[in-house]
């Protein structure tokens, strides 16, 4: 597996060393693993003043007191990471690192959580989420990684992109470690509200309990069933959980409910207009929980 961790030293980016050092799966399997830091450009007038040398130098020291934390703790975990710098934008320089190295992943901590005028989740990650389509997992700083082995919800929409982030987590199994306890959530429409009137003009229910029942398992298996065909043909156990109401609401409440340590989500948003970078359910959650967050794009 290739992970691209983009440093700034931050508390934020050491939280996304720290996950990947914490993966002792995921390490024995000898992952490539790069870590950039982007520093940004230093105005050409200012340049021209003080000579490019001590430009240059400027920019190598304070690129190594992002890099060598991180350097450290990876290589303390067994791992033996690329470890460089450039300057530019950050975003553009992460996307570019990602395609240009064919990266699996990018794992980046980020500190938003406010869906006020796009800073959902930090400016960078939100650029960085609109110019690339490789996956991303989004951390919040917390005070130490969990477990090797993850408590993973995987939302189920019935859509390709929800199929695409099952075949994310089959394909790099390592990453969540040896054994993990593995949910496959979906979220049916909530058919309580329906009306319709009746000879008289009164709204009346329009499904009864049995009707809204059955219409909800319907909607469940449809999505479900070929997911469970993906993971019976590997032998790989999960639990299932059908939840009904606003899809984004659900899956963050639930996760925070059961404590989980990672929620995975498809995702067809691939702009940064009105915050719409990872399409409303996944922009929901990451707005209204602090579980990680793994964004895979429908390929």
């Amino acid at each position: 597996m290739k992970i691209l961790v983009p440093v700034d030293g931050s508390t934020f980016s050491r939280t996304a060393v720290d996950f990947v050092a914490s993966r002792s799966t995921l390490v024995g399997s000898n992952p490539d693993v790069e870590v950039l830091n982007v520093q940004l450009a230093i105005p050409v007038r200012a340049t021209r003043v003080v000579g490019r040398d001590v430009v240059d130098s400027y920019y190598t020291d304070e690129a190594e007191k992002a890099l060598k934390p991180a350097r450290t703790r990876l290589q303390k975990a067994g791992l033996a990471p690329v470890v460089r710098y450039t300057v530019g934008n950050p975003a553009t320089e992460i996307s570019a690192a990602a395609a240009r190295s064919k990266a699996d992943l990018i794992v980046m901590g980020s500190h938003g959580r406010s869906a006020l005028k796009g800073l959902l989740v930090g400016s960078v990650t939100n650029a960085v989420l609109a110019q690339t389509r490789t996956p991303i997992l989004l951390l919040r700083a917390r005070e130490k990684p969990p477990a090797d082995s993850l408590k993973l919800g995987i939302a189920i929409d019935g859509s390709q992109f929800g199929r695409e982030a099952v075949r994310f987590v089959l394909r790099h199994r390592d990453l969540f470690g040896a054994k993990p306890n593995i949910t496959l959530i979906h979220v049916v429409a909530d058919f309580a509200g329906a009306l319709m009137p009746d000879m008289a003009g009164i709204a009346l229910p329009a499904y009864s309990e049995e009707d809204i029942r059955a219409m909800q398992k319907r909607a469940f298996d449809a999505a479900l069933g070929p997911v469970r065909k993906l993971f019976a043909k590997v032998g790989l156990a999960t639990d299932e959980v059908c939840l009904a109401g606003n899809a984004g609401d659900e899956i963050a409440a639930f996760a925070k409910k059961k404590k989980l340590d990672l929620v995975v989500m498809g995702s067809h948003g691939y702009g940064a207009f009105k915050a719409a970078v990872m399409g409303s359910v996944a922009t929901r959650v990451a707005a209204t929980s602090d579980v990680p967050l793994l964004l895979v794009r429908h390929a």
